[in-house]
């Protein structure tokens, strides 16, 4: 998986959100931050890196992402944890948690799942 570019996840996020979509439904999702011939550059250039699918069965292309929001984070995050933090992954969270502030509910998830790796670990 090639790793996408900050512009390139923008129109993931969207395709993740609103599923397989024209141009057109990109580009307004996208808002008046990039243009619409941007938008189709992009799109071409994510097809050829294999970010994204599309389908040119309709005179409107429709594009979708080539992998899921979970296949996506997990390769960027590994990615991350090799690179910036020699695969330490408690150095990760750590960072993560006193660079961003979790809510209360965050919290608790992240305590769910710490418990449920404690588990399977023993």
């Amino acid at each position: 998986m090639h790793k996408p570019t900050d512009a390139e996840l923008g129109i993931l996020n969207v395709l993740w959100k609103l599923g397989p979509s024209t141009v057109r439904d990109i580009h307004a999702a996208l808002g008046e931050s990039t243009g619409y011939t941007t938008t189709l550059k992009l799109l071409q250039n994510m097809t050829e890196k294999n970010l994204v699918v599309r389908d040119e069965a309709q005179r409107a292309h429709i594009y979708q992402a080539a992998y899921s929001q979970t296949d996506t984070q997990q390769h960027l995050v590994r990615n991350l944890l090799h690179k910036a933090f020699s695969g330490s992954a408690a150095q990760l969270v750590m960072q993560a948690l006193s660079t961003e502030r979790a809510s209360p509910a965050e919290l608790a998830e992240i305590r769910k799942l710490i418990n449920n790796l404690s588990q399977k670990n023993k």
